[in-house]
């Protein structure tokens, strides 16, 4: 198998949360490169129209649903709609997440319980759903994108740092449970990347100047790096990494 074949996804279903903006929209059009069809999931739906005409004019099909990942039900059934169009899905990218930043005794009770929500609950939820006929497929990937926040604290992100930790526990979880059945399951932490919710939280150069500076490589990351990275885990060339946390941040957890 040459280079090009071991990085193709010809062929392949992928679903992707957060496809209508930000690493999500850029990773969908990415993995619809390499020659998947791509079902779009997202609260935004024009971003999700943007997202979906840049995929179907690379000549792949693409399901938009538009569903917020907040609502208990949400994942499920828009897994649901996923299976009802393509009968399994191959990849899955649980993107979706949310930011709340405060400080732990400014956290609500409600901002805790919505970051939770979307940003361990959903890609459980999702994957739940999915990963049967993954099995009954031969096999699939998960990747679960998570934070470098999971594995370092960040003052102001105690909720998203729990929920991100959490993520990647349970993508080990997955590999432990799912690996036998030819499902990889890894999860990817970037810094920050400069995407709205990026510059939203670290824009201010009051606030974005301190953490440049822990960055050995002296820059935020672009969402193209990012989806780089879920490009290789979706491909047959990662066929042997399960269970990983791969940290994408120029070397901030290095020192």
């Amino acid at each position: 198998m040459g280079y090009m074949e071991r990085f193709s996804l010809h062929g392949k279903k992928a679903l992707v949360t957060g496809g209508s903006k930000g690493i999500g929209a850029v990773a969908s059009v990415v993995l619809a490169e390499a020659g998947a069809d791509v079902v779009i999931v997202g609260r935004d739906a024009v971003g999700l129209d943007d997202t979906r005409a840049q995929i179907t004019a690379l000549g792949r099909d693409c399901l938009a649903i538009e569903a917020d990942m907040r609502d208990t039900d949400a994942p499920r059934l828009a897994a649901e709609r996923a299976l009802a169009h393509h009968g399994y899905i191959d990849i899955l990218v649980n993107n979706a997440g949310i930011a709340l930043i405060h400080s732990l005794l400014d956290m609500r009770i409600d901002a805790w319980d919505e970051t939770m929500a979307v940003n361990l609950r959903a890609p459980f939820v999702i994957a739940q759903a999915l990963v049967p006929a993954m099995i009954a497929h031969g096999g699939g990937k998960i990747i679960n994108v998570s934070s470098q926040a999971g594995t370092v604290a960040l003052e102001g992100h105690s909720a998203y740092s729990a929920s991100k930790g959490g993520l990647n526990l349970l993508t080990r979880s997955m590999a432990a449970e799912w690996g036998r059945y030819n499902i990889q399951a890894n999860a990817i932490s970037p810094t920050v990347i400069l995407t709205p919710m990026g510059e939203q939280v670290w824009g201010d150069p009051l606030k974005g100047d301190p953490m440049l500076a822990k960055i050995p490589a002296g820059r935020f990351g672009k969402p193209i790096e990012v989806a780089d990275l879920i490009l290789f885990l979706a491909s047959p060339a990662s066929d042997l990494i399960c269970g990983e946390n791969i940290l994408i941040d120029g070397g901030y957890t290095a020192v």
